[in-house]
């Protein structure tokens, strides 16, 4: 199993607990918790029950079975209700248990008094038992709403919570263990670190060639999938579909994405709430400002999703005709495009393994991309990422370049022209990262101001 080491600790120190335990397992789909909590199981006296979408005396029935066969090692018959059947697992358990529901939304949506059904047996008879709950779910929104939320009957029943994320650049990597450090990130820049989508990748293939039988073929696993996953969570898919290729094709504003598809501002804004709560897009702010800023915008979070929306989305038709190979090559032509936002979110990556191992010369406070008006030349100007500390005084300028040619000295003068528009920082360090190295009088410049130079090989050093 590659990755997942701190999520399978966390499980493991619950498990070792002498007391009651509750854990709120969620992420968006595709993301892996299944896989995390087979593998969780494997050492440990645990129920495994996975969710369908079946009506509740379905699941019931499904449970029933489950629970049965761990106790007894035989079924009788389902119980008459969910509140029987937890009532049997606190007579049987003795020693330490797990038990799983893994998609729980299914059985709430069916049967939402299982909730408060769960909470009453919670505080009169399990919070006493040497049991390990978890309840999991792809849901993000019910998860965190309905299951932990104030109005929810288990709100503060849980003794800890777990997002799983997807892998970031580094862990995504180690899907591809004979790609070049460079396809490595391609290859992330393209999927992301959805597990289920590098996994449809061959990682004896090239990249290209990936491209045109796993995502531009018709009838591969992800030629569709973008779609397929807003059609299992949303209505109206049109709309957040159109939304999604307004944002991949660079309209980030709300008032720009409401112009491009023809929607009010309003109704935009409710769904662009919608996608972020699916973990498919984020708001951004400039660096170090309030997340109120007006200068806010929106980015597909989901690398696969920009990929997909940018190109395949946007020329389904086009690709049809030309071919999955031809169109793959077309592809490949235009990715350093792609790849420019997609390596700033790396070299952020990069960042936040620094930071985590102390290998900064600070703990950022502020970290991400700053864009405004920079005093000093009276314009609007730019830094790809930015790291402050929590006085405000000390910060590392960082720019990001995933270009084919070596960096130029102008690229260098650019960034030292944007640390001006921060006067209150004393100590202001520079740094690249840059794919195809520098440039002999950016060498020369940066041993004279003790610039950091690194380059996709540095970022695989953590």
């Amino acid at each position: 199993m590659i990755g997942r080491k701190e999520e399978l600790e966390h499980l493991y120190e619950l498990y070792t607990s002498s007391s009651f335990e509750f854990l709120v397992m969620y992420g968006r789909r595709r993301v892996g918790k299944t896989t995390i909590l087979q593998e969780f199981t494997k050492n440990t006296n645990s129920i495994f029950f996975p969710a369908r979408e079946k009506n509740d005396s379905l699941n019931l029935e499904d449970f029933s079975k489950a629970i049965q066969y761990h106790f007894d090692h035989t079924f009788i018959a389902s119980f008459q209700s969910w509140e029987d059947a937890f009532h049997y697992i606190g007579t049987k358990v003795t020693e330490r248990t797990v038990i799983i529901i893994d998609e729980f939304p299914y059985i709430i949506n069916e049967n939402p008094s299982v909730k408060s059904i769960l909470q009453h047996t919670i505080d009169h008879s399990w919070k006493n038992k040497n049991l390990f709950l978890i309840l999991c779910g792809s849901s993000v929104s019910i998860m965190e709403s309905d299951v932990m939320g104030r109005k929810s009957p288990l709100h503060d029943r849980q003794t800890s919570s777990l997002e799983i994320k997807p892998f970031d650049y580094y862990e995504s990597s180690l899907f591809f263990p004979n790609y070049s450090n460079i396809d490595k990130l391609l290859a992330y820049g393209i999927l992301g670190g959805i597990p289920r989508y590098l996994e449809a990748f061959d990682p004896n293939i090239s990249i290209e060639q990936n491209i045109a039988s796993k995502i531009i073929r018709n009838g591969a696993y992800l030629h569709e999938e973008p779609d397929n996953l807003l059609k299992a969570e949303l209505r109206e898919t049109n709309v957040y579909s159109s939304i999604l290729s307004a944002i991949a094709n660079g309209r980030n504003k709300i008032t720009d994405i409401a112009n491009y598809i023809h929607e009010d501002r309003s109704k935009v804004s409710k769904y662009l709430l919608t996608l972020q709560t699916l973990r498919l897009i984020e708001k951004r702010v400039p660096c170090g400002e309030l997340e109120t800023s007006r200068k806010s915008i929106y980015v597909i979070k989901d690398n696969f999703f920009k990929f997909w929306f940018r190109y395949e989305f946007t020329n389904n038709t086009y690709y049809a005709m030309l071919g999955a190979k031809q169109a793959a090559h077309e592809i490949m032509d235009d990715i350093s495009n792609l790849m420019g936002d997609a390596f700033e979110d790396i070299c952020k990556e990069y960042m936040i393994r620094l930071a985590k191992k102390r290998k900064l010369p600070f703990i950022p406070y502020h970290l991400g991309k700053w864009w405004g008006t920079n005093p000093a030349i009276k314009a609007q100007d730019d830094v790809d990422l930015l790291a402050i500390d929590k006085t405000g005084k000390k910060a590392i300028f960082v720019e990001c370049k995933f270009t084919s040619k070596p960096m130029p000295y102008n690229e260098y003068e650019d960034l030292v022209i944007a640390t001006r528009a921060f006067k209150n920082i004393e100590n202001k360090q520079l740094w690249f990262i840059s794919k195809s190295g520098y440039s002999d009088s950016v060498i020369s410049q940066a041993k004279k101001d003790d610039t950091v130079l690194l380059t996709v090989d540095d970022l695989f050093l953590v």
